[in-house]
């Protein structure tokens, strides 16, 4: 029995010393691996940035034509499609006869009335004083036969209806007169520079709205979607295509904050992505400075469970090949030594 005890004594203590020596082997290997690294170089990991617009009309209307279809290469400034024009035309020679109505309507105000006009005005004014005279005499005539029972009452009191018309036809052509020689106010011009300026700010907007019926693209890149065909009746801001930037190719990876001095605005780097052997050279353009969880999209063993800063890289080189699309993963690599900074511009 005590044979067995030891046996069974011996046994333990061999298996606890193979573990050790297992563990201990392993540990060396790793130390072996981290002794080979280079500590100055830092990889990380991400995504080539996904940029897409919405491209739609500002105005509502009849689609007539749609140049491009999925997958087409657009160039900025391109006509991408078109909408029936014929109702903005019609709405712009409206605004522009507006316009020139109003222009002749302050034009005659700041000119004042014709020689002839003056003339015409002060001869209405001395026909009508010359009637209210004679309205005058008919009044008090019938008023002295009155008197003397030649005349009835009504016959007066008509007269005199007759005598206050006069009166008051005096005093409006004497008013008209005077507004003939002395010109407009000068609140009624202001009014009518005001209706002028109303005038020309509705044949701008109608000037635009016209030229809003064209969809131009607001820069290169790539047709994804084509959301409607000729024919097709569209309200303002409704998406007809969906455009996906080409340039320049961004790229968004994220860091631990214990890598954050290894790096900083300007900072050079190389990106690679599994497709392709071609070495892409970049610049950080930005850090955030809020801490986040890292993306599914990108998150290694390293920083799963860390807080992480967003990187945005310029990738310009990459347009003429167009190997980086978006989505695309991607690896990064800075030279960097730890706990240094490599400002802006050095590179």
């Amino acid at each position: 029995m005590r044979i067995n005890d030891l046996s069974n004594k011996a046994k333990h203590t061999l298996a606890v010393t193979a573990i050790v020596a297992i563990a201990s082997g392993f540990g060396f290997f790793f130390w072996m691996q981290r002794a080979g690294t280079d500590d100055s170089q830092l990889r990380l990991y991400g995504n080539v940035d996904i940029r897409e617009v919405q491209l739609a009309f500002r105005q509502p209307g009849r689609v007539t034509r749609m140049a491009f279809d999925e997958g087409d290469a657009v160039r900025a400034g391109e006509r991408m499609a078109v909408l029936d024009a014929q109702p903005y035309r019609e709405a712009l020679a409206a605004a522009q006869a507006q316009v020139q109505v109003a222009q002749a309507e302050l034009t005659k105000l700041r000119h004042g009335l014709r020689p002839q006009e003056i003339t015409q005005a002060r001869e209405a004014f001395k026909q009508a004083q010359a009637l209210a005279t004679e309205a005058e005499r008919n009044f008090q005539r019938q008023s002295r036969l009155s008197e003397s029972g030649f005349s009835s009452k009504r016959t007066v009191d008509a007269a005199r209806r007759a005598r206050d018309q006069a009166a008051a036809g005096v005093e409006a052509a004497k008013a008209a007169l005077s507004q003939a020689s002395e010109g407009f106010r000068k609140e009624d011009i202001a009014a009518a520079e005001a209706r002028l300026a109303a005038a020309q700010a509705a044949a701008t907007q109608a000037t635009t709205a016209l030229a809003d019926t064209e969809l131009m693209a607001p820069s290169s890149g790539t047709v994804i979607a084509r959301v409607r065909e000729p024919g097709s009746m569209v309200a303002s801001h409704s998406a007809v295509y969906s455009l996906s930037l080409d340039k320049p190719v961004y790229v968004r990876a994220y860091t631990g904050e214990s890598d954050l001095g290894r790096i900083a605005p300007g900072t050079v780097v190389r990106v690679k992505s599994d497709s392709s052997e071609k070495v892409y050279r970049g610049q950080i353009g930005f850090i955030s400075p809020r801490a986040e969880f890292t993306p599914k999209t990108v998150e290694t063993t390293d920083l799963r469970t860390d807080l992480v800063y967003r990187l945005r890289i310029v990738i310009n080189e990459a347009d003429s090949d167009g190997a980086l699309r978006q989505g695309m993963p991607v690896t990064i690599e800075v030279d960097a030594k730890a706990g240094t900074s490599i400002p802006a511009g050095e590179h």
